[in-house]
Formats: C-alpha cells, sequence, structure tokens
C-alpha cells in the first residue's frame, strides 16, 4: 500500500491544492518501510490527483481539501482521509495502526469569502484550524 501526505516541514500541509510536496509511504505487513517525499513540480488542485495517480497512492492523508480535489481523487481511485493535522510520520503511523483520527465530511469552501478580507493562502483549512470560522 502506498500512502501520501500533504507536507511541509514534518507536519501535515493544511491545504490540499496549495501543496508543494507529498511524503510517501509504503507499507507492508502492517510497517513502513520505505518513505521519500515527492515534489508536486507546481501542479495544483484537481491536477494534484493525477500526481497521485501516477506513482501509484492508494490513500491520501491531508488537511483540508476542496470538493472538486475530492471527485479528482475518487476518479482516480485514491482514498481520502482528510482534516488532519500534526505530524506526518505520527499520522501515518496511527493510519497503519488504525488509530487515525480524522473528518469524514471535511471541506474547505473558504474560497466564496476572499471577499471578506481574509486571503486563504496565509492559512490552511481542516482539522483542528478553523479558518476564522470559514471552513467548518
Amino acid at each position: 500500500m502506498r500512502i501520501a501526505v500533504t507536507y511541509e516541514n514534518g507536519q501535515i500541509f493544511q491545504h490540499f491544492g496549495h501543496t508543494e510536496q507529498f511524503k510517501v509511504y509504503d507499507v507492508e505487513d502492517g510497517k513502513i518501510v520505505m518513505s521519500k517525499v515527492v515534489d508536486t513540480n507546481g501542479s495544483g488542485h484537481g491536477a494534484l490527483a493525477g500526481v497521485l495517480a501516477g506513482i501509484g497512492t492508494d490513500v491520501l492523508i491531508c488537511g483540508g481539501i476542496g470538493g472538486g480535489a475530492q471527485m479528482a481523487l475518487q476518479s482516480a481511485g485514491v482514498q481520502l482521509f482528510g482534516g488532519v493535522s500534526g505530524d506526518a510520520d505520527e499520522a501515518v503511523e496511527a493510519f497503519v495502526s488504525g488509530m487515525l483520527a480524522y473528518n469524514p465530511d471535511v471541506k474547505c469552501d473558504h474560497h466564496e469569502h476572499h471577499g471578506e478580507g481574509h486571503t486563504c493562502g496565509d492559512h490552511g483549512c481542516g482539522g483542528s484550524h478553523h479558518c476564522g470560522g470559514h471552513c467548518e
């Protein structure tokens, strides 16, 4: 099984569509046997699903993610576990052991709120981040 995590400085990056890297883990017999960091080469939003499919990803762990990207992942056959924050390695260990806390209804619809004086490039969405109440 191949698991990818939106990644930045050891942590789960909180906005799928803007992630610049994934950390990819190969799991065999319930153990992580390999991990590496993969650059997205400037791809964004829905195109990232193609990047993940291209490297054979089975599972994605991320923070916030929009509906279009969720649909692209579903079409690519990548199972989504969103609304997760914290250390990337710890999240994968939790997933492998069946203990990962995630939000099955994760969404980040903050794109509709840019006219309200907030910019979404400054922060992430999902998990315990509330984006000023816009991404709940």
